[in-house]
């Protein structure tokens, strides 16, 4: 009976006419068929170079020579990896990558914090305390973060050379520190400019200062903001190759010098599974750290890159 009454309060033009509201789409569309199989070639392209490299390095060197690439290892074996970062020999030295590691960890870590902070209290002071000639400071930090590093080379290598650190790894992380901070302070700027200017107010209103508002309201706010930072800059530090190889000395190459001493040794015959495993485990600490923190990076770019 109720099923009668509500055919019949349809209007006959609606049920003559059919179904309304959009077609369901196919899921081999043309679109569809475009859309995945772009996703699918891009992957193929960036993940075929990492397959053959992790097998490779998986490999003995009898396997190897057999000459098929793409083949899975017939016996798996981590000696490649124990010896890329333990026994490679680069010139005299044959200690692999081990030093370069732990020359890098001495580099990036103190590099970053210094960037972060300073970069972070430049980029609160531009949005939120409009101080004297602060967007003639701003546009130089701007033109600063598109200035090639080649331009720079040799006048740091004067600078540094003068201060008595060249070739130190104190004097990598001053260089670092210096170059890293213009665009994080970009980033930081456009950040605390798209919060809620209430909140600065309100807390000026209630006494805080400077460094009160800083640390009770913007940090607590900015995580996002700093793990891009923190990714941008360890990134950026770690793979970091010019500046290593410029600045330090052989007992202070960074990682990524001690991979290109590695792979372009002459000395014997060419280990391509140790190469492998050597590129690898360089790759490794920027790998994990995007794997981490990969959403509140895409959360913190898009906050911090598209508001000015």
């Amino acid at each position: 009976m109720h099923d009668r009454v509500a055919l019949s309060a349809i209007p006959a033009a609606r049920i003559e006419a059919g179904p309304q509201g959009p077609k369901p789409r196919h899921a081999f569309s043309r679109r569809n068929i475009f859309i995945y199989g772009t996703l699918i070639v891009v992957s193929l392209y960036y993940l075929l170079p990492l397959y053959v490299m992790v097998v490779t390095s998986l490999k003995g060197m009898p396997e190897i020579r057999l000459g098929n690439i793409f083949a899975p290892p017939m016996e798996i074996t981590f000696e490649p990896w124990a010896k890329a970062w333990a026994t490679a020999c680069t010139g005299l030295n044959c200690d692999g990558l081990s030093r370069g590691f732990w020359n890098s960890v001495r580099i990036t870590v103190p590099s970053v914090i210094i960037s972060i902070v300073i970069a972070s209290v430049n980029g609160y002071a531009l949005a939120n305390w409009r101080f004297k000639g602060a967007d003639v400071f701003f546009t130089i930090l701007i033109v600063g973060a598109f200035i090639p590093y080649q331009v720079m080379i040799y006048p740091i290598v004067i600078v540094l050379r003068e201060i008595g650190l060249y070739g130190s790894l104190s004097g990598l992380v001053i260089v670092h520190s210096i170059f890293g901070m213009p665009i994080l302070t970009l980033l930081f700027r456009n950040y605390f400019a798209s919060m809620p200017e209430e909140l600065f107010k309100a807390a000026r209103v209630d006494g805080a200062g400077f460094w009160g508002i800083y640390f009770r309201i913007m940090l607590p706010m900015s995580l996002p903001i700093f793990v891009v930072a923190i990714i941008l800059q360890i990134t950026g530090i770690w793979n970091d190759f010019l500046f290593g190889v410029i600045y330090t000395r052989p007992e202070s190459y960074p990682m990524t010098v001690q991979l290109n001493n590695i792979v372009n040794s002459m000395q014997g015959v060419k280990e391509y599974n140790v190469n492998m495993a050597a590129t690898i485990l360089t790759g490794l600490v920027p790998l994990f750290v995007y794997f981490v923190s990969g959403k509140l990076f895409v959360r913190g770019i898009a906050a911090g890159a598209v508001k000015g």
